[in-house]
């Protein structure tokens, strides 16, 4: 079982930046890939980013490719999602995700195991 904190959400202006975390806690020396999802009022929960965890390689939803950085602190056994110039469409609830598959595309919310409980993100216009 691995237990998922986020943290870091709030009241953002579009263009400014915010750094989200998330601690992970439990059996975090079980090998996890990692993900970050969002989920707008009315709207399907969507796919953020991605990062391996046996290469540290990472990809990302359209939409925020080349503003948004995925890292990972092991020695805190925390990720990060740094957002930079943020829109007001990025207004969403942002969750982590672990999953300990190793098939799949890993951009469904349904391949992964573990959840964290979310942080809300509004950026202003």
């Amino acid at each position: 079982q691995v237990q998922l904190v986020e943290s870091g959400g709030g009241l953002v202006q579009a263009g400014d930046s915010l750094r989200l975390s998330c601690a992970a806690s439990g059996r975090t020396s079980s090998p996890y890939h990692m993900g970050w999802f969002r989920q707008a009022p009315g709207k399907e929960r969507e796919f953020v980013a991605f990062r391996n965890w046996r290469d540290g390689s990472t990809f990302y939803g359209d939409y925020v490719k080349g503003r948004f950085t995925f890292s990972r602190d092991n020695a805190k056994n925390t990720v990060y999602l740094q957002m930079n110039s943020p829109k007001p469409e990025d207004t969403a609830v942002y969750y982590c995700a672990a999953t300990s598959r190793s098939d799949g595309n890993m951009i469904s919310w349904s391949e992964y195991n573990y959840w964290g409980q979310g942080t809300q993100v509004t950026v202003s216009s």
